[in-house]
């Protein structure tokens, strides 16, 4: 099912699930008295259509975003000049204040050089996991959505690592919403700016699995409910500029549509 976060006009954000009305063929959101994730799933008896909603981020990462770098082979090549990708999943961090929910702009720091986003497919954790078994992996997944794992591209090499490139406010949109029952093994993902494909690659082709990814990213750090994992992006062409609107897909889930603004709001 898909997990939504939203909004209307004077209500605090609220949780549903994503339904289709057969009658009218509109989507719908059936209102949550709760996070399901620590409520369950307990409908008020309300319905939103979706038209009518703003999405928000479907969840806000508690303590941390976890990323993976140079997870798909192709990507590896394009990032490091042929030389192969790392023997461990390459792991670092975005702090929770980078994550914006669908619709919402990305800002574009006043820094020198390329702008790049890059769509992946992010794990949502659903409970407690330290030092988790990779065959115990399922266990502690609460669902999946779409991320895209925003850069200063220039400035991880000027800086010679990731933390100010990869943490700029609005740099980890997410969305559109949580699916919580998926197969992540063998999806499609694809993006495109202004309409213009860009990424394109598969799940099956990840370097390092989801299972993998659970056991080794828990046994270096306690990973709360609600916190996620970036499990890394394809090959393909990343820049973007200020106007232009990224859309990041993955089958089973849909669209994550975000557009992009100089932050100073120049032109």
């Amino acid at each position: 099912m898909k997990v939504a976060r939203f909004s209307t006009p004077g209500d605090d954000p609220r949780f549903a699930i994503v339904d289709l009305d057969e009658e009218t063929g509109e989507q719908q959101l059936v209102v949550l008295a709760g996070d399901p994730m620590f409520a369950g799933y307990q409908p008020t008896g309300e319905r939103v259509p979706l038209a009518s909603a703003k999405l928000l981020a479907p969840v806000i990462p508690r303590s941390k975003v976890v990323c993976v770098g140079l997870n798909y082979a192709e990507h590896a090549k394009d990032m490091a000049a042929n030389v192969d990708a790392p023997a461990n999943p390459l792991i670092f961090l975005k702090p929770n204040t980078a994550v914006v929910g669908p619709g919402d702009f990305i800002q574009i720091p006043p820094v020198e050089g390329r702008i790049t986003h890059e769509s992946e497919l992010v794990i949502v954790i659903g409970k407690i996991a330290k030092q988790v078994p990779a065959e115990r992996w399922a266990d502690y997944i609460f669902g999946y959505t779409i991320g895209n794992d925003v850069s200063a591209r220039d400035q991880m090499f000027a800086d010679g690592q990731w933390a100010r490139a990869k943490g700029y406010d609005t740099f980890a949109p997410l969305g559109p919403w949580i699916e919580t029952e998926l197969d992540p093994s063998n999806l499609e993902i694809s993006s495109t700016v202004d309409g213009e494909p860009r990424r394109h690659g598969n799940t099956k082709d990840l370097i390092h699995g989801i299972p993998e990814l659970i056991a080794y990213v828990s046994d270096v750090w306690t990973m709360l409910p609600g916190d996620v994992i970036f499990t890394g992006t394809p090959s393909g062409l990343g820049g973007f500029v200020h106007g232009q609107t990224i859309e990041c897909t993955i089958e089973g889930i849909g669209t994550l549509s975000n557009p992009a603004r100089h932050r100073d709001g120049a032109e």
